[in-house]
Formats: C-alpha cells, sequence, structure tokens
C-alpha cells in the first residue's frame, strides 16, 4: 500500500509542479529560466528521491510490485542513483549554479529515465510483465519531456 502512496504522491506532486511551474513562467511575459529554476529541483527531487528511498526502505516490495527479483544489488544501485541526483538537483538549487548546471542534472536525470522507459517497456513486452510501472514508465516519461520541452528550448535560445 504504501509503494502505491508514493506512487501517487511522485504523480501528483510533478503535476502541481506543472501548474505551478508554468504560473511561474508566465507571470511577467514569459521567463523559462524562472520557469526552469523552480521546476527542475522539484521534479528531480521529487521523482528520483522518493524513488530512490523508495528502492532503499522498501525493496522488496517495490520490486515484487514491478514483477522484478527481490534483493539484487542492482537495484540498490539504482535507488542511490536517483537519490544521486535528487541531491545534485538540491546543490545546484540551493548553491544556484544556473541554467546550464538545472540542465546538466536534468539532462542527465532524463537520460536515465528515458533509458529506464525502454527497459521497462521491454519487461512488459518480452517477458509479458504488465505490472503498474513496466506500462506506464514509458508513457509518463513521454509526457514529462512533452511538458518540459517548451521552457527548455526557449531557454536554451537564452543562452
Amino acid at each position: 500500500m504504501i509503494i502505491k502512496l508514493l506512487d501517487i504522491l511522485r504523480i501528483v506532486i510533478v503535476c502541481l509542479t506543472f501548474y505551478f511551474g508554468y504560473s511561474i513562467g508566465f507571470t511577467n511575459g514569459y521567463d523559462p529560466l524562472a520557469q526552469l529554476h523552480f521546476m527542475i529541483p522539484v521534479i528531480i527531487a521529487t521523482i528520483a528521491g522518493i524513488s530512490g528511498f523508495e528502492g532503499l526502505l522498501f525493496a522488496k516490495k517495490s520490486a515484487e510490485i514491478k514483477g522484478f527479483e527481490v534483493g539484487s544489488n542492482y537495484q540498490r544501485q539504482s535507488a542511490i542513483a536517483l537519490l544521486s541526483y535528487a541531491v545534485v538537483a538540491a546543490m545546484v538549487y540551493f548553491f544556484n549554479w544556473g541554467i546550464k548546471a538545472e540542465l546538466t542534472i536534468f539532462f542527465a536525470f532524463i537520460f536515465f529515465f528515458i533509458f529506464s522507459g525502454v527497459n521497462h517497456a521491454i519487461e512488459a513486452i518480452k517477458k509479458k510483465n504488465y505490472k503498474w510501472q513496466n506500462v506506464n514508465r514509458p508513457f509518463i516519461t513521454f509526457i514529462l519531456i512533452a511538458g518540459m520541452i517548451y521552457p527548455i528550448i526557449m531557454a536554451i535560445k537564452m543562452l
């Protein structure tokens, strides 16, 4: 039950982040830098941070829900990698390292999730493992990318 609640929490927080991020971005004209400065750390901390803690604190249940092997060292390494994205995103935000650093951590994070989405899709198709995470990960990753493309392109144009 806690894993499902964490999954819902991730989705709700990211949806709220998009709502407030786009509100911030369009407050006085359009400011993609302000929008991304808010959205990137919140999205990464939410998705990677919660997923990382889930993988470490609820490893057995999390693996079972996804239909993966239980107790894998790779699962622990993946959780640690996810937590590292969250920590670096927080550092970039709090030290105010700027849009280039924010985009760098976002691209590292999003490429991890693109490859993860492909892995989950293969798991669903090849092994007929139609668990929620295997089916939704490719689509949720695509939606996340679609929502971030415009502000990222506009921010890059400003560099």
